[in-house]
């Protein structure tokens, strides 16, 4: 049989390219052949749900993002999957509900994601851009907490990489190429004075993903797709004094968290700052910059992380606080929560929103507020009162 070779170049694919380009749909819904009913048959029940997409989402809101769909094929029913595999518990912590497919469903599903984040942050959104600072030495304190309570603190920070989606809708090969982008960044950062190593999660042993805490994906991220292929291109760099861990592809496409053993925030928030301009430079030279967006400053798949991105948690001992009427109401005032652990005594004190609010801003407003809860403890372990040291505002 004869072998015929095919012609590299095809003269009627040329001729015709540029008609059949132009045939193409401008809106990619379009493209698609859903077999779904009209808005109002597909309207979730909502009924019972406590997350802020549920308490925010009305029939007449879902009616207007039903038809639009992002570039990359994110619909409105992507984004609020999770309130409804996880629709919340009316008596504890509101959660957000809702996640984000790519960076322009923050643009295209603006009305709902703009409330979702307004209610969750407690900040209006404006045509102004929010204020961002990075620089360490602005921060009163953090390098002098009790600790007899305050036992070790973490502090993190998430972004999301242009021109890539976020890890609920992303693919395979996009993984890979940020796992490859990651790669390459954190090679820079260990040739500039911070030596680490880089580990394929797939190529931990036990006793290394114990070391790191590592856990399997939760039944939720399987649900939500953000634990897909799991755990292909997923990886983990460590530094080797300790000082700064990076995981790559996991909730979001990167999250640094420094540790400080002896609750120094301070010295945990240098090392955030420092490492986090240097991967941002090198991204930018990669010509893959972190996703900013001028009235949401950095945004990742959760509204939850939008603004800053920035988490500081410190592990407090606490006993007779806890227990305080006020308690709720205090932590209110001060705008940080109070979660449990394991241990009874041992009570993880964070930042309740990354929006609106300053990089020291944030990081401040929670060694405040950790230095107040660990002076009224104090005062109730000597069986006295603190009204007076509620603060006024809220």
């Amino acid at each position: 049989m004869w072998k015929v070779k095919p012609p590299v170049v095809f003269p009627m694919e040329t001729r015709y390219r540029p008609i059949l380009e132009s045939l193409v749909p401008p809106d990619p819904m379009s493209q698609f052949h859903l077999r779904r009913g009209s808005p109002d048959e597909e309207f979730p029940d909502l009924c019972r749900n406590s997350t802020w997409m549920g308490r925010i989402l009305t029939p007449a809101m879902y009616r207007r993002q039903f038809d639009r769909c992002t570039h990359s094929g994110v619909i409105f029913d992507d984004v609020i999957r999770p309130g409804l595999e996880e629709p919340g518990d009316w008596s504890g912590p509101v959660s957000v509900g809702c996640v984000a497919g790519d960076a322009q469903s923050y643009i295209l599903f603006c009305d709902f994601f703009d409330r979702v984040i307004e209610a969750h942050h407690e900040h209006k959104i404006t045509s102004q851009t929010p204020e961002s600072d990075f620089n360490y030495d602005n921060l009163k304190g953090g390098d002098d907490l009790d600790r007899s309570y305050a036992v070790r603190c973490e502090v993190s920070v998430v972004r999301g990489v242009e021109d890539f989606c976020f890890p609920t809708h992303c693919s395979r090969g996009e993984r890979r190429q940020l796992l490859t982008l990651a790669r390459r960044a954190l090679q820079r950062l260990d040739e500039d004075e911070l030596p680490g190593r880089f580990l394929l999660l797939e190529e931990l042993n036990q006793e290394q993903q114990k070391e790191l805490n590592l856990n399997p994906p939760s039944s939720s991220q399987l649900r939500t797709g953000v634990a897909r292929d799991w755990p292909d291109a997923r990886a983990v760099w460590v530094s080797k004094d300790g000082s700064l861990v990076v995981w790559v592809n996991m909730e979001d496409h990167l999250r640094l968290v420094s540790t400080q053993d002896d609750a120094n925030i301070a010295k945990a928030f240098k090392c955030i700052c420092t490492n986090l301009q240097k991967l941002e430079d090198f991204y930018r030279e990669l010509r893959h910059p972190f996703i900013w967006k001028q009235q949401l400053g950095w945004v990742t798949s959760s509204p939850a992380d939008v603004g800053t991105g920035l988490r500081i948690r410190v592990h407090l001992r606490l006993q007779h606080l806890p227990k305080h009427k006020r308690l709720q109401d205090i932590l209110k005032r001060l705008r940080i929560c109070m979660d449990k652990t394991e241990s009874p005594a041992l009570f993880h004190v964070s930042n309740m929103a990354t929006f609106g609010v300053s990089e020291v801003g944030l990081t401040q407003l929670v060694v405040d507020g950790v230095k107040l809860l660990v002076a009224m403890e104090k005062r109730l372990e000597g069986a006295h009162d603190i009204d007076d040291l509620v603060p006024t505002q809220k």
